[in-house]
Formats: C-alpha cells, structure tokens, sequence
C-alpha cells in the first residue's frame, strides 16, 4: 500500500474511530466499522461474500470440536449444520442435544426426528424442510460385513 493510503488509513480511524457493531452516526445513519453508511453506501457483493466466508468458517471452528470427525461426517451432514449453525447461532445451535447426540452416532434419521421436534422447525419453515429432507438422505456405506446380503 502506498504511504498516501497509509496516512488516510491513521488520519480516517483516528476522526472516526472503529465501532465493530452498527450505530447511529451523529447525521442519525445506521454506520459500522471505520464510519461505514450502511444506509446511503451499503456493502459491495464482494464484500459480503468476504462476510459469509468469514461466517461460514466461525461456524465450522464452534461445530468441530462438538462433534466427533466432523470431517468424516457426509458433506449433506455437514451442510445441514453450518447452516443450523449460521442461522441459530452459538448458544441456540447448542441446544439441539439429542440431534447432536444422534449425529455423534451417525443415527441421521433419530437427527432428523429431533430436527422436527423443534420450534426451530416450524419457525423456518421451508429452510428446515430442505435442511431435514438433506439429514435423512445421508448415508455412510455401510461395513463390508453388512453389504453382503443375511442368509
């Protein structure tokens, strides 16, 4: 970067300071970051892309440690709790024990049950049906001794 943008780059974030959440600017505009108006400049698409990929990898950080090879887990699996994740949140992500349990298991159909047993559900609703339809459709292979058919 150029010494030019250096300078702004200090002169700007001592005038305006860095507010991490939105706030009302002295004119009374929603603003964030370093003096941001959300309201009359908004967000660049590649802005927000940088935002949901920042998201998206928060939510993988929180939900690996929660469950066992989270990497081992089918890719549908894993889709379906990110995006539980991003939508709900830390704290209320969280209180989907028994589906975490279920998950823990690799039981997804009993994941997809506890799914529809919550308020979650009918709050979201198409959102929670694709989410749902994507648990109960993953399938681990199953071990070379059960592929063979029972005599």
């Amino acid at each position: 970067m150029n010494q030019f943008k250096e300078n702004m780059i200090r002169q700007l974030t001592r005038h305006e300071g860095l507010r991490l959440k939105p706030y009302l600017c002295p004119a009374g505009k929603l603003t964030i970051g370093f003096g941001r108006n959300l309201e009359g400049k908004g967000i660049t698409k590649q802005e927000a892309v940088m935002l949901l990929e920042n998201d998206i990898q928060e939510c993988l950080d929180d939900l690996i440690p929660l469950f066992d090879e989270f990497d081992t887990l089918p890719e549908p699996v894993r889709q379906v709790l990110v995006d539980m994740r991003f939508n709900l949140g830390p704290g209320r992500s969280r209180q989907f024990k028994k589906m975490i349990a279920a998950v823990n298991a690799r039981n997804f159909p009993q994941a997809t049950t506890q799914m529809k047993a919550s308020r979650w559900y009918l709050q979201v609703g198409k959102r929670a049906e694709t989410l749902t339809a994507m648990m109960v459709s993953a399938q681990l292979p199953l071990p070379a001794a059960v592929k063979e058919p029972f005599r």
